[in-house]
């Protein structure tokens, strides 16, 4: 399975991550060329070799009306344009990239949307995205969704996030680090702080992570085939650089125990009972078999799956709500697929599709609960509205 793992020690902003996946194609040079024929008006992207920390790395200089981005910002010949939601999906709208690269574009921007609109308490519709909405920052999301369409991970982990310490300047003033959106964006993802000061997590890095990555945490044992550094502008203690590393991850294996036990007294809403605590206490799985017990009686073999920390509550559980007498275990190992829930914009809105991948195989399924509430709200059966989803 080709995994991408992201280093986020110096934390993520759009730049850095661009960057960073540029180095893992084999012709950059052609990409930079390609990114600049989009014909997003006024920039044009420039890849720069830089030395951070005595590590060689990659910087992506964002030229606006032919002045880098913080020249341009300061420079009143040039208007550094605020954007909406709604210029953003028009200005999206004619660049020409696939369908699904200009969907996951405006996803990350929807939610920095939201973000903004959280933190700033009015509608989405009245979000101006400031710096995050100039030009730059659409050549910086564009980069990256184009990038991660190239290089076709199977699944993509990253490190805790590192947002810096201190204050940060913005448009409305001086604000704690990290910043009001940056921090919403990173809701239920694990950050931290330290001693570094200033802003290592921006909020165009915040969402991009937040709609990429499957799975926060340590790297996946995998075989490493490209690594990639992208640089940031500013200079600190640290290598300040987004690493990104591509590999084969081993397909995942893990043990499992089967807890079972045999029962010839039990009515079958008992037995209904006992199935539904099982996976309500952690089960992975719980099924029942018939079979034939001492003195031609017929009984029901339980059988219960579950991990290996859960051994000892099932446990409890058989012998709460059956009347065995006694329960078996059994040690198994267990060959699994990689299983990540990913949410797809269809025409009916955002919907969840599960991807399961490894041993040389991709399956994907859509979550049966949202297509039965889209059947439901839309008077149409299950089969039109995969038809819809599917077909588009």
């Amino acid at each position: 399975m080709k995994s991408l793992y992201i280093d986020c020690g110096m934390g993520a902003a759009g730049d850095m991550l661009s960057a960073a996946l540029l180095e893992l194609l084999p012709d950059p040079d052609n990409f930079i060329d390609r990114l600049n024929g989009l014909g997003i008006p006024g920039v044009r992207v420039v890849r720069e070799k830089t030395v951070k920390c005595g590590i060689t790395g990659t910087h992506l200089r964002v030229e606006i009306h032919g002045q880098e981005e913080g020249e341009a910002a300061h420079d009143h010949s040039h208007h550094h344009s605020h954007n909406g939601m709604e210029e953003i999906e028009h200005l999206v709208g004619k660049l020409p990239i696939p369908t699904m690269v200009k969907l996951d574009v405006l996803a990350v921007y929807r939610l920095i949307a939201q973000a903004e609109s959280k933190a700033h308490g009015v509608p989405v519709s009245q979000v101006h995205f400031h710096e995050v909405g100039a030009m730059d920052a659409v050549a910086d999301i564009t980069a990256v969704c184009l990038l991660l369409r190239e290089i076709d991970p199977d699944r993509i982990v990253a490190s805790p996030v590192h947002v810096g310490s201190g204050t940060v300047r913005c448009a409305h003033g001086i604000l704690p680090v990290p910043a009001p959106a940056t921090a919403d964006l990173l809701r239920d993802v694990p950050i931290y702080g330290g001693d570094i000061a200033g802003e290592l997590c921006t909020p165009t890095g915040a969402a991009l992570l937040k709609h990429f990555v499957t799975e926060f945490g340590p790297m996946p044992t995998m075989k490493v085939s490209a690594i990639g550094y992208g640089m940031g502008k500013k200079d600190f203690p640290r290598a300040n650089c987004v690493r990104v590393m591509l590999g084969d991850e081993a397909d995942r294996e893990d043990r499992i125990f089967r807890l079972e036990c045999n029962v010839d007294d039990m009515t079958g809403e008992a037995m209904g009972f006992a199935l539904e605590r099982l996976m309500e206490q952690g089960a992975l799985d719980v099924f029942t078999i018939p079979i034939g017990m001492k003195k031609s009686r017929p009984g029901t073999l339980f059988c219960v799956l579950c991990r290996e920390e859960d051994r000892e509550r099932m446990t409890q559980v058989l012998f709460r709500h059956t009347t065995t007498l006694g329960v078996r275990e059994v040690s198994l190992r267990r060959s699994v697929l990689q299983r990540n829930i990913e949410t797809v914009d269809t025409p009916f809105g955002p919907v969840r599709r599960k991807v399961s991948t490894g041993y040389g195989v991709r399956r994907e399924k859509y979550e049966n609960a949202d297509l039965v509430k889209i059947a439901r709200d839309r008077n149409l059966s299950l089969e039109e509205v995969l038809e819809a989803i599917i077909g588009k």
